[in-house]
């Protein structure tokens, strides 16, 4: 079959291009921005991509169209699909249909470090055998492909294995389906994160999110598990609402529990208040601690051994965009990271932080989120920076005044139009020793390299 995806290059579609792809389907797709690591993966399965959505895309030959949540009415090529009649799905749905009915998913939902868990659960999988499939909203290390369909186990290796590894997302599906994209997937074990407001452009307000919440949890069989961070309030209004499932909380007084810590980020796993192990790995952050006990309890449920979880943490790499060190050059280190929400950018720099010690942290960051364009979060954004000594901030495309926001860092802060002068700006700024953390959802003019190259020169 040919399946043409329209919005290939995020994160989601180009997983389902990917697997799509090793299942033998010929792939072509489309997309307004293409940039890396979705655009390098693509490309190197040689997967034909088309710029823009254009509606002579109708006659390449696809026997489906497959529709990604980015396609909003007035597009040439989706005109032209209505029009003539032609055959298209989501790409939620496609995955559903094709891929998961018949596997345990393990799907993991929240509003922050669904991709992380994600990979750290394929991996603890991975490395105990079970060869897992997966779909991750990012390019984790251990695996260096962001999807792919379940393999042989090693332990019955004439057999596929069972099991498929979801970053469950609460956006909506697409512009003809606005339910949220995980309730497609049914999951068997499903991780709930954590919960707070985010995605202004299509949800009011928190309890708008917290009923597509409860719409999961309906989804989830009696025989199955909820993995629920103990510590979210919204969590638990959204259980409260009706709950068919056994659960296992984490981050609390009870049930999974963060225990000794030491400097060097190794920590002490506890269930019920007993040890189970000690994780002994570099990540930062007790985000990551947190995302390391949901993924450890999900692991269990599907018969991995919590001790043979911890062990397999030991091994794990972070994926591609979580703190990723993209060079040294002239004693200072660039780092590139995902976060674009307040409270994504406060824990991140909070990890840096312990890491760095005294050390100066220059922020760089782009509002590129739909939320963060809008300005809803931007009261939130001085008390989220405040471990970085230095902030630099992009106001290209923006409705707000970021300079206006951040007026509380006072000379700390500094924002800019134009991308050349906030570029030259931080190289003027930096010094030895310093570490500069970039944060956006996007390509960001491919300013990391862009440092790495001109503070080279500098050095």
């Amino acid at each position: 079959m040919h399946i043409h995806i329209l919005g290939i290059c995020g994160t989601f579609m180009g997983g389902i291009a990917a697997i799509a792809k090793q299942a033998g389907h010929k792939v072509t797709g489309c997309d307004a921005n293409v940039y890396p690591p979705m655009s390098t993966q693509l490309e190197a399965m040689g997967i034909e991509l088309i710029q823009g959505f254009g509606a002579e895309q109708a006659d390449i030959g696809a026997d489906i169209f497959v529709v990604g949540n980015v396609v909003t009415r007035g597009k040439p090529l989706m005109e032209e699909i209505l029009n003539r009649g032609l055959p298209y799905i989501s790409g939620p749905q496609w995955l559903a249909e094709n891929v998961l009915k018949d596997l345990w998913v393990l799907a993991v939902a929240g509003t922050h470090g669904k991709t992380t868990t994600s990979s750290m659960l394929a991996w603890i999988l991975e490395d105990a055998g079970l060869a897992p499939g997966f779909l991750i909203g990012g390019i984790p290390q251990n695996f260096g492909v962001s999807a792919r369909l379940p393999g042989a186990p090693r332990q019955d290796a004439a057999s596929v294995s069972p099991f498929f590894v979801i970053e469950a997302d609460e956006y909506d599906t697409a512009f003809f389906d606005k339910r949220s994209k995980f309730v497609h997937y049914r999951p068997r074990t499903a991780v709930l994160n954590n919960l707070e407001f985010d995605h202004a452009d299509i949800f009011a307000d928190l309890a708008a999110i917290e009923t597509q919440f409860h719409h999961l949890v309906r989804t989830v069989p009696g025989q199955g598990l909820i993995v629920s961070n103990g510590r979210e309030a919204s969590l638990d209004r959204v259980l409260e609402r009706g709950c068919w499932t056994p659960v296992e909380r984490f981050g609390a007084d009870a049930g999974w529990q963060l225990g000794a810590l030491e400097d060097n980020g190794h920590f002490d796993v506890l269930l019920n208040g007993q040890i189970q192990g000690r994780v002994r790995w570099d990540l930062m952050g007790e985000h990551n601690r947190l995302n390391a006990l949901a993924a450890i309890a999900a692991a269990r449920h599907v018969g991995v051994a919590v001790s043979q979880a911890i062990d397999a943490l030991s091994r794990f790499q972070n994926v591609k965009r979580r703190m990723e060190v993209r060079g040294v050059a002239a004693g200072v280190t660039v780092y590139d990271d995902f976060a674009h929400h307040p409270t994504a950018i406060a824990t991140t720099l909070a990890g840096l932080r312990h890491k760095a010690g005294g050390a100066r942290i220059l922020a760089v960051l782009e509002p590129r989120s739909n939320t963060m364009k809008l300005g809803t979060m931007k009261a939130a954004l001085p008390a989220s920076l405040a471990d970085a000594d230095l902030v630099f901030c992009s106001a290209a495309n923006l409705g707000w005044n970021p300079g206006e926001a951040l007026a509380e860092l006072g000379d700390r802060a500094q924002t800019f139009d134009n991308f050349d002068a906030l570029l030259q700006a931080v190289v003027a700024a930096a010094r030895p020793g310093d570490h500069v953390l970039v944060m956006s959802n996007g390509g960001f003019g491919g300013i990391h390299q862009k440092l790495l190259d001109q503070l080279a020169m500098c050095g």
